[in-house]
């Protein structure tokens, strides 16, 4: 019985991994006051860039050794400047968000998936980044298989977490972003560039989308195809609202979403015969289920959550 629990944390882990890093640069968007459902298109540049890297220069299956990482830090710079593109059509032009962001995710994923039949043609797999064992931690029976013996974008993914929690609550930059997330007026009036601090905000969640994407296809899966994503992006926003806006509640939602998705494993170890169609059905229903049941209770949500801001009318 405990193998089967140290296999299941095992695999929900680094199944988080990519909802975590995500759903945590949504949080900044959000929390900025930007509603970005475009979170799946940056995913998948991110998925297709991370993977295009080390294929082009190391080959199929080759060891990627640098230039995985040279992959996930391109991934993650495109991200930013997909961040920066919805941010000009969203904080310069005023465009509806919820629109521009379902316009972003089709553009990201056909883009993606375009690139990817020109210049890879199908599915190839790659040699991927491997396993980063802690020293001496790794070797203590049941914890170091379940908490380290996992790849360096995991032990990133969850640093973040307490980084973030310091970034948004203890630094003048974090004050920044949920001020003009809050009372964006108030906050100019005060001399912060709502602007700006909202453009930063997009740049940094976009990236970290991207790292959640090219995570997938460097890390995890260690591949690109156009069902890669698979829907993480949309779940990542709604994670969001199911953490209230704070990044240990997200994780622990990332954390229960990937519980839900290794389901069918735990099935399969008790030797339960179990539809394969619900399995796969059953994460998705748990986020509506949650979403549904704590709908009510949303008294964190930035106050001007997808609310454009001009300084010139007073509203």
């Amino acid at each position: 019985m405990l193998d089967i629990i140290v296999n299941i944390i095992s695999i929900c882990i680094p199944s988080s991994v990519a909802l975590l890093l995500a759903s945590i640069g949504e949080m900044y968007n959000q929390r900025a006051g930007i509603f970005n459902l475009g979170c799946e298109g940056i995913m998948a540049i991110g998925a297709f860039i991370g993977m295009l890297v080390p294929f082009s220069v190391a080959g199929a299956g080759s060891a990627g050794g640098i230039y995985n990482v040279l992959g996930l830090v391109l991934a993650a710079l495109s991200g930013a400047l997909m961040g920066l593109f919805f941010g000009l059509i969203v904080i310069t032009f005023r465009a509806p968000q919820g629109i521009a962001g379902i316009g972003l995710q089709m553009f990201g994923v056909g883009v993606a998936g375009t690139l990817f039949r020109h210049f890879v043609g199908g599915t190839q797999s790659i040699k991927g980044m491997g396993t980063l064992e802690i020293p001496l931690l790794s070797k203590i029976p049941y914890l170091g298989k379940m908490f380290f013996s996992h790849n360096a974008v995991t032990y990133l993914a969850f640093l973040l977490v307490p980084v973030s929690c310091y970034i948004l609550f203890k630094s003048p930059w974090g004050l920044k972003v949920r001020s003009v997330g809050t009372y964006p007026r108030a906050a100019d009036s005060m001399g912060i560039n709502v602007t700006k601090t909202r453009y930063e905000a997009l740049a940094l969640g976009g990236m970290l989308a991207a790292l959640g994407g090219a995570y997938l296809s460097v890390c995890h899966a260690k591949m690109f195809s156009d069902e890669l994503i698979s829907g993480r992006g949309f779940i990542a926003v709604a994670l969001v609202y199911f953490g209230h806006w704070h990044p240990v509640k997200i994780m622990g939602g990332a954390l229960l979403f990937s519980l839900a998705q290794t389901f069918q494993t735990v099935m399969q170890s008790f030797g339960i015969s179990f539809p394969y169609e619900f399995a796969v059905m059953l994460p998705y229903v748990l986020v509506i289920v949650v979403l549904a049941l704590t709908s009510g209770n949303q008294k964190d949500s930035p106050k001007s959550l997808g609310k454009p801001f001009n300084r010139e009318i007073r509203t």
